[in-house]
C-alpha cells in the first residue's frame, strides 16, 4: 500500500493556487484580513511551510484568493 504525505500534498496544493493567482503571503494576509480572518505574513508563512494548517484555514485562503474549484491530482 502506498502512503501519501498528506501535509506535503496540502501545502503543495495551497502553494500552487497562490502561484496561479500571483499572490504572495503578504497579499494573502491582506485578503484574509478583509474577510475578517486575522493573519499576518509570519503566521501564514509558518502554517503553509510546515504544511500543518486546518481545513478551515485552507478554505479561508481559497475564498480570499477567489478559487472555486480545486484539483486534487
Amino acid at each position: 500500500m502506498q502512503t501519501q504525505n498528506w501535509k506535503a500534498s496540502a501545502k503543495n496544493i495551497l502553494k500552487a493556487e497562490l502561484t496561479r493567482k500571483g499572490i504572495d503571503y503578504e497579499t494573502l494576509a491582506t485578503k484574509l484580513n478583509e474577510l475578517g480572518v486575522e493573519e499576518n505574513y509570519n503566521s501564514i508563512n509558518t502554517k503553509i511551510n510546515r504544511g500543518a494548517f486546518t481545513f478551515q484555514f485552507f478554505l479561508q485562503c481559497m475564498k480570499a484568493i477567489g478559487v472555486d474549484d480545486i484539483r486534487l491530482s
